[in-house]
């Protein structure tokens, strides 16, 4: 009988955090500037130099750890990672080993079993380390010491996901409560976020854990769910084979669809850790853990549930909207000026997503003023132009953020109500097309349905459609 294994998998989540500054230096943490501009002595290891703690990282630290239900150490230090690299100008990293800022806390997530807990083991706060640009042509290494410095908090879960399904909607639990926090971006694709996997597999029914191997380098949803089913496979291979897997760090190539080794796993002692010299330890008392308790903004769940109960929204469409708090944003203030919340979610479910997906777009970029859209909405209601116009004046709104009300006027695409001027077009359309006429006389009413839709483009759909079909109707008839 062939045996069954199941997978067991930890993460350790890495996430820059929103400061306009460096964690202990007043350099800019703004992505994409140009190699080594944001450096100074501090965040380049100068000797001499000495670090200052941005207060803003331990809110940010602070808040996401009571969002993610854990108990905060109000004594923490941090400690000195001594490892020699590149990218790591100091030769050590700055972070926190023996009393992280957080720790024992959990995010609930959904499977298809049902609820259920992801445990985090701890938060801790660190400085990130710069970045190497591999030049091909040059057949050589550039480092880029721009990142070194910037925020991080790093959280790490329990071992006790059990498929990539369970690990996305951990990374997507967490991602959602951070991005609404405004801790961070959480942008995989600019390594804002990234996760390394520790993973490993046993026999099912066995208690004892299998050897584990960390995986890095996953920039993406997809790149981390095929990791983990390429890893666990591996490693089952090898364990059916008789061999055995050595701990180790690995690397994901998702270009190949397969990892290789990148070195021999570390273990805690070869960091060689010690508390820093420079930095005092951080005290966190009960007034300041009040305070960003009570900063803590709407979630995501309680967002579903308001908008079900108080603004009569489905689910799905509460969902939806609640999936990027810039587009909840847009959504709450463009309800609140135009008061009408089911209409203004039906713009943004099905003329907004078509865009964003036409245009490659994500929700996250979508910069129009709410109240270009409430003014959309209510030149609707009013008929003063019709919907098949509203559409077009709706992907300006998205690509240019025009006034609605100023870009109708200046294209003349107000609805035509012209009765006079609105019949004449109508019976031209008639005269056009004899054969819809006699299919309508044979009781084929959807030949009426051809000629409305004829009308409205030689009206260049500015006709109220509504007095179209009207008319069509009663010329029919005579």
């Amino acid at each position: 009988m062939k045996k069954q294994y199941e997978t067991v998998i930890g993460l350790e989540v890495h996430v820059e955090l929103a400061t306009k500054t460096k964690i202990f230096c007043s350099c800019s943490t703004q992505f994409g500037g140009s190699p080594n501009t944001h450096v100074c002595p501090v965040c380049t290891g100068m000797p001499g130099s000495l670090p200052v703690l941005n207060k803003q990282v331990v809110e940010y630290a602070l808040a996401v750890g009571l969002a993610t239900n854990c108990k905060i150490n109000q004594y923490c230090k941090f400690d000195r990672k001594n490892y020699f690299y590149p990218d790591n100008p100091q030769n050590y990293q700055i972070s926190q080993l023996y009393l992280p800022i957080c720790h024992d806390g959990f995010v609930e997530i959904e499977t298809e079993a049902g609820k259920k807990k992801i445990g985090i083991h701890e938060i801790h706060m660190e400085e990130d380390a710069g970045k190497l640009v591999h030049d091909e042509w040059g057949d050589c290494s550039l480092v880029d010491y721009n990142r070194s410095g910037v925020p991080l908090i790093e959280i790490v879960s329990e071992p006790d996901m059990r498929s990539a399904q369970e690990v996305i909607a951990y990374l997507d639990k967490l991602r959602m409560t951070i991005q609404y926090l405004g801790a961070s971006d959480c942008k995989l694709q600019e390594g804002s976020m990234r996760a390394d996997v520790n993973l490993s597999v046993r026999e099912a029914g066995t208690k004892q854990l299998g050897t584990r191997t960390e995986m890095k380098n996953l920039n993406s949803f997809k790149a981390i769910a095929r990791a983990i089913e390429g890893e666990q496979q591996r490693q089952i291979d090898l364990l059916e084979a008789g061999r055995q897997v050595v701990q180790e760090t690995r690397r994901w190539d998702d270009g190949k669809g397969m990892s290789r080794t990148m070195r021999s796993k570390e273990d805690a002692q070869d960091y060689r850790y010690f508390p820093d010299p420079d930095l005092v330890p951080v005290w966190i008392d009960d007034d300041w853990i009040l305070r960003i308790r009570k900063a803590q903004p709407e979630m995501r769940e309680e967002k579903i549930a308001r908008y079900q109960t108080k603004l009569g929204l489905p689910l799905y469409d509460a969902q939806i909207l609640t999936e990027s708090k810039h587009l909840a944003d847009i959504f709450e203030e463009t309800a609140s000026i135009s008061q009408k919340p089911k209409e203004v979610s039906n713009w943004l479910m099905v003329e907004g997503m078509r865009i964003l997906k036409e245009f490659e777009m994500d929700a996250d970029q979508l910069s129009f003023s709410p109240s270009h859209l409430a003014a959309l909405i209510k030149l609707v209601d009013e008929n003063v132009i019709n919907r098949t116009v509203a559409k077009m004046v709706f992907e300006e709104i998205v690509r240019r953020d025009v006034d609605p009300k100023q870009y109708v006027e200046e294209k003349g695409l107000k609805v035509v109500k012209d009765t006079d001027a609105l019949e004449k077009t109508v019976k031209e359309v008639i005269a056009a097309n004899p054969q819809s006429v006699l299919d309508y006389k044979n009781g084929k009413e959807k030949a009426a349905g051809f000629l409305v839709g004829q009308t409205m483009k030689a009206m260049k759909g500015k006709a109220d459609p509504g007095m179209v079909n009207q008319l069509v109707s009663r010329l029919l008839r005579e």
